[in-house]
């Protein structure tokens, strides 16, 4: 009685979406292989992640439920999400082979299928992988990564990186700008400080200062032996002291800011950080563009490696699957390097970083594309 009830709420589901019971059937094995990969892919690259990294978990005394908790339970989505459309695409070469071997492929196409609506619940679940792997990376992983950070910080970067920064010079508000001749990360001391502010670009004001220190107790910049001079017209005033606070809008952290300091923010967030540095002055946030990018490019690119999966594993070759999954591993492996490779554009100028970070997945569309007119119909 119980399984009459299972294929009549079947029934109603290919029903109610137009769909028929080979689609449910291709759909279960698409997300069945799917998660089954990435179970035993991340496994294998949380048990190389603990190995290399177990000293420092030993030597800076992390807890147990720390490491479980704040570090791998979300590591493991970030890469998950990171590589899913790789993920799908060896899922699919894997499933499909095993039907065209099994001529399950055969028969389906000869009950008078076409081989386009054959593609349909692979384009159904490529759509729910890459809904899936969107918000993740735009709701639940930003805030994931926080705490893995704040957890890599303090018991795997714990000793502090010594560097100095020289001639820094940004708008940190509009019409306000600071410059600093040099300034250490481990003193939190900056000297020879200016800062100016204009006024419908107008000069108002500008201060000078030997020396500025972060003062953790209250989190504000101390100036020291200042002079600030205050323009009116033609009216100026020239005021001096040996220490006064200062409500300056940047911090500590804005002068060794890491570039995965932009994984802990969703899109929006981006945006703002984006246009911000650009407000700022910061020319290098190239880097920036390309991770924005990357959020909305990612998921597509399930749909182009599905494609080319359904035309390379649909075909029964001799040999079994044998030959369409090392076929699939070296287009894995030709995407990535084309992808690493045309960052790269972008980063030294040559292209724009839109075009750069498309420019594999249109390529590959059209390989695609291709492909699937060669694939048995």
């Amino acid at each position: 009685m119980e399984g009459k009830d299972d294929t009549s709420f079947k029934y109603k589901i290919v029903r109610f979406f137009g769909l028929k019971i080979l689609d449910l059937y291709v759909i279960r094995k698409f997300l069945g292989s799917f998660f089954l990969a990435i179970i035993l892919i991340l496994s294998i690259v949380v048990i190389f992640d603990l190995s290399e990294k177990i000293d420092d978990f030993i030597e800076h005394g992390a807890k147990l439920k720390e490491i479980l908790v704040d570090y791998y339970l979300n590591f493991i989505p970030y890469f998950g999400v990171l590589f899913s459309s790789l993920f799908a695409f060896i899922a699919v070469i894997y499933f499909t082979s095993r039907m065209a071997s099994n001529t399950e492929i055969i028969a389906i196409l000869n009950s008078g299928m076409s081989f386009r609506r054959f593609l349909v619940p692979y384009l159904i679940s490529a759509t729910f992988i890459a809904l899936v792997s969107f918000y993740l990376s735009d709701r639940v992983i930003p805030g994931a990564n926080k705490v893995k950070l704040d957890f890599e910080e303090k018991f795997i970067h714990k000793r502090p990186v010594r560097f100095k920064t020289k001639n820094f010079h940004r708008q940190i508000e509009p019409g306000v700008y600071v410059y600093l001749q040099n300034y250490s990360n481990v003193s939190k001391v900056g000297y020879n400080f200016t800062m100016e502010k204009f006024e419908d670009g107008q000069l108002v004001s500008k201060m000078f200062a030997d020396q500025i220190r972060w003062d953790t107790a209250v989190d504000k910049w101390q100036a020291r032996r200042y002079y600030i001079r205050t323009i009116d017209g033609l009216h100026e005033t020239l005021e001096e002291g040996k220490l006064i606070d200062t409500a300056l809008s940047i911090h500590p952290d804005d002068f060794k800011m890491r570039l995965n300091i932009v994984e802990t923010m969703s899109l929006k967030e981006l945006d703002e950080f984006i246009k911000k540095q650009l407000m700022q002055g910061e020319t290098n946030v190239t880097a920036y563009q390309i991770e924005r990018q990357n959020r909305i490019a990612f998921p597509f690119s399930t749909f182009v490696l599905t494609l080319i999966g359904v035309a390379v594993s649909s075909r029964k070759m001799r040999g079994g699957i044998g030959m369409p999954i090392a076929i699939g591993v070296v287009i894995s492996f030709t995407y990535i390097l084309f992808t690493q490779f045309s960052k790269q554009f972008a980063i030294g100028g040559m292209l724009p970083v839109m075009a750069a970070v498309w420019l594999p997945n249109v390529c590959f569309l059209f390989i695609a594309i291709y492909m699937f007119r060669l694939a048995p119909r």
